[in-house]
């Protein structure tokens, strides 16, 4: 009863609602651009799909964001968040549209890829964004629920978004113009998101003004993130908790790519469940499925067994899932694996989120988002590139699954360890 009225309290807050739709509606846009790359790079006919493909793919789109997100994350703690939302939405439409172009034009090179780059940049700032700005429209208590619904719906509509690109495939078709005119649908909800921010007050999602009004040469900015790590370091639960995340989303890039790479060279339908394009659109939609489940256990398993125990068992989860699951090299046995995984990162995801804008401070909260959201996309290229070096072309590895869920173990006994005498988060 306590979990459904976190719920409620959370859901009837308008301003919330509202943030909710800038989320999903972006989100969705990100999902049916993103399944239009994926269809027109690595599940092109006229390809071949080779990890270093992927790899390539990972880094071009991630690596430079990566360098350039935190001192982004600066700006966000020193503009207009609202004003972040509605520009940066337009200018996503934009870049997308530029990248339809390029395709009916048959650019799938440097330039296309250096496109894509920037559109899926002005994405993950715009999410940062939002990030730093749920603290303004939810009390503390009820942030735990605010990022379980935010975080998992997010991560649901992006699949509904790629499936929706995957329809939209099977009937106009996959030749490069076909996946202009999918490009061009995401460039249409991104403006819905547009249109979402500007329901906002100008100085409703923060920062406050004294912040805002620093103006900052580049070297302030270098200070700022310097400061922002630093402070990150002197919170020892924000600190573990982002080791956490880092570090597992080495094992779950691992998986991911892995996956993309059993379903584009090693496996056959099995029945209802699908190879190829068709059945990545299965894995997004038990990914969601999963999320969906942590959602809805996250806020009270936290609240009741304290972060600990709760990320503590997550990865406990992840080594079965993998030894249970991903081994056999079962085409059905993969797909409810992927679900458990979803079900473990959300978990992971939603309970650092929570620690983290529990325990920063505003006039931090932007810089240590981006630092995070970096770390993250860092870590994904590494698995990226590791699979790239090391797993064959068809990503079938036994050993690779073996050593990710040590990984995994190694994870759940250290954070045990480290956060046995912590003080517990509250929220």
């Amino acid at each position: 009863m306590q979990r459904q009225g976190y719920l409620r309290h959370a859901l009837h807050r308008p301003a919330f609602r509202r943030l909710l739709a800038v989320r999903l509606t972006g989100q969705y846009a990100d999902g049916i651009f993103q399944a239009s790359l994926a269809g027109a790079v690595l599940f092109n006919p006229e390809r071949q799909g080779h990890a270093a493909d992927i790899a390539s793919s990972f880094a071009v789109l991630l690596v430079p964001y990566s360098l350039v997100g935190p001192f982004a994350g600066v700006l966000i703690d020193r503009w207009w968040r609202q004003r972040v939302l509605v520009r940066a939405n337009v200018l996503r439409a934009a870049v997308i549209a530029l990248v339809a172009g390029e395709l009916v034009a048959g650019s799938t090179g440097v330039l296309y890829y250096g496109t894509a780059l920037v559109a899926i940049s002005i994405s993950r700032f715009i999410l940062a964004t939002l990030s730093a700005g749920l603290p303004h429209v939810v009390p503390d208590d009820e942030l735990v629920t605010a990022n379980a619904i935010t975080s998992t719906l997010g991560s649901i509509v992006t699949a509904i978004g790629g499936a929706t690109a995957i329809a939209a495939r099977a009937v106009i078709g996959d030749t490069n113009d076909q996946y202009a005119v999918i490009a061009l649908l995401a460039a249409a909800v991104a403006l819905g998101a547009a249109a979402a921010g500007r329901r906002f007050a100008l100085d409703q999602l923060g920062p406050d003004e004294t912040a805002r009004r620093r103006r900052e040469t580049l070297a302030d900015v270098a200070r700022g993130l310097r400061a922002g790590a630093a402070h990150i370091r002197s919170i020892p639960v924000v600190a573990h908790g982002l080791a956490v995340v880092g570090l597992h989303r080495i094992g779950y890039g691992l998986t991911l790519v892995c996956t993309v790479l059993l379903y584009r060279n090693y496996y056959a339908a099995d029945g209802v469940v699908r190879a190829g394009l068709a059945g990545l659109s299965q894995v997004l939609a038990a990914l969601a499925i999963g999320g969906g489940a942590a959602a809805l256990v996250t806020p009270f398993a936290f609240r009741r067994l304290g972060p600990r125990t709760w990320i503590t068992g997550a990865l406990v989860g992840c080594v079965v899932l993998q030894v249970g699951f991903v081994l056999p090299y079962r085409l059905p046995l993969l797909l409810v694996g992927v679900l458990l995984l979803g079900f473990a990162s959300q978990a992971i995801k939603i309970s650092v989120d929570t620690i983290v804008q529990h325990s920063i401070s505003d006039t931090y909260r932007g810089r240590v988002f981006s630092l995070y959201d970096a770390m993250v996309n860092l870590a994904m290229v590494a698995a990226a590139v590791l699979t790239a070096v090391v797993l064959p072309e068809t990503g079938r590895s036994p050993t690779s699954v073996v050593v990710i869920a040590g990984l995994y173990l190694v994870m759940a006994t250290a954070y045990a360890g480290v956060t046995a005498a912590a003080r517990p988060t509250t929220v």
